[in-house]
């Protein structure tokens, strides 16, 4: 397939585009930094450095757009609640524009969300259907979604990715909490009682491919593995997992001090499972939370006999 990708050297992004090179697809990203890109990937795949002089993507069968400033590197100002935004819907509507004025459009326009979407739903079971709550990551979401259906024609599915906490080896969450887990000064935010829906790597990467290829789905897709985590529960498995303790709670008032209306995103939480994607078929590699932070940790696969 000839694939174009937006967010190209993010967490998600860049273990992405290594696959579908590993698979022989034709990729080309987008990418602002082309000089950085190409110390990733070379000269294995085509760079845009931007979309204003494209006049449509006719040539591509698919485009994954994964873009958007990351939302939880800085407090959220109004002017940094505004990149953020603005850093998913521009590009989302753009690409919407190009889908549109194509006179053989990509037949699959797989587009980024967050289960953010959803708004913090305290102790409830969040499927694709749940009704949301109406705050910030919901509004953020609500609008990254529609600029992306809007590209849905009966030549193009959509499916949009409403994705959970990905646990991976670089970057991500684990990035952050690891040196002080590793100091043993790690511990839950809050009460601790607040849902973390989490996915490892190699699930989401092997869900956008499910997606890719299953022409018959469309519409969003919770991106999260079928057991979320109480943030309490996360800690003391990552605390295990690195044998150090892991009781250090933060308190909530810190978190709010720290993160301001950011705080959120650990404080609040979203009870979210897969619903949709495994109705479709689709088998999960890492259920156990354990696995997967081992994995991602110390690249170990769990002995089986000692389940």
């Amino acid at each position: 397939m000839r694939i174009l990708i937006t967010g190209a050297t993010g967490l998600i992004g860049s273990t992405l585009t290594e696959r579908l090179l590993s698979l022989s697809h034709q990729v080309t990203i987008l990418t602002r930094d082309t000089q950085r890109a190409r110390r990733i990937f070379a000269d294995r795949v085509n760079y845009w450095p931007d979309l204003e002089t494209q006049t449509s993507l006719d040539g591509f069968d698919a485009v994954i757009n994964l873009a958007g400033e990351p939302i939880a590197d800085k407090r959220w100002t109004e002017q940094q609640k505004k990149i953020l935004c603005e850093s998913r819907w521009q590009i989302t509507g753009r690409l919407t524009e190009l889908i549109k004025a194509s006179e053989n459009p990509p037949a699959v326009f797989i587009s980024g969300s967050a289960a953010g979407y959803y708004g913090d739903q305290g102790q409830a079971v969040v499927t694709e259907e749940e009704t949301p709550h109406d705050e910030f990551t919901h509004q953020l979401c609500a609008k990254w979604e529609a600029l992306a259906l809007a590209a849905q024609s009966d030549r193009t599915r959509v499916c949009l990715l409403r994705t959970g906490v990905v646990l991976a080896p670089k970057g991500g969450i684990l990035a952050k909490m690891l040196p002080p887990f590793r100091l043993g000064l790690g511990g839950p935010f809050g009460d601790g009682k607040q849902y973390l829906a989490w996915i490892h790597i190699d699930d989401m990467i092997a869900g956008i491919l499910y997606l890719l290829t299953h022409p018959q789905l469309s519409g969003p897709f919770n991106m999260v593995a079928p057991y979320p985590a109480h943030n309490e529960q996360f800690s003391a498995m990552l605390g295990q997992v690195l044998h150090r303790p892991a009781f250090i709670r933060v308190p909530a008032f810190a978190v709010k001090l720290m993160m301001g209306e950011g705080a959120i995103l650990v404080l609040g939480g979203q009870r979210a499972i897969p619903k949709r994607l495994e109705e479709a078929g689709f088998t999960f590699r890492y259920f156990e939370l354990e696995e997967a932070l081992t994995n991602v940790i110390e690249g170990k696969q769990r002995d089986p006999s000692l389940a």
